[in-house]
């Protein structure tokens, strides 16, 4: 049975002491939201958290962002002005997960009838 396959997509943005990531729900309502402010932000990112990847690009561990770095990045730690900053000011970022099949854990042996 596959799982796994989806396609992630973000927007990243380079700051002066570090990289900032917000995930999206969909690259399309990203882009009619760029045009359009009156689109809720709801409906374009994932989640209201912003995370940070430690000077990683837009790959490497996301952490959430402190709101010191926050503060020191873009003047304020209100989540909504530093989201609307990042998607108005990164790049977007899409990338296709691939599906995974097989053993979720070959460990456990044959999963059949006893």
């Amino acid at each position: 049975m596959p799982r796994g396959e989806t396609t992630q997509q973000k927007v990243h943005f380079k700051g002066k002491d570090d990289d900032f990531v917000v995930f999206l729900d969909s690259a399309d309502d990203y882009k009619k939201w760029l045009n359009d402010k009156s689109i809720p932000l709801a409906q374009v990112v994932s989640s209201f958290k912003i995370f940070v990847t430690h000077k990683h690009g837009a790959q490497g561990p996301f952490d959430g962002a402190s709101k010191g770095a926050l503060e020191n990045e873009f003047g304020t730690h209100v989540d909504d002005e530093v989201i609307k900053s990042i998607l108005e000011k990164g790049t977007l970022q899409e990338s296709q997960m691939e599906e995974r099949q097989g053993n979720t854990n070959v460990a456990n042996g044959s999963l059949g009838g006893h």
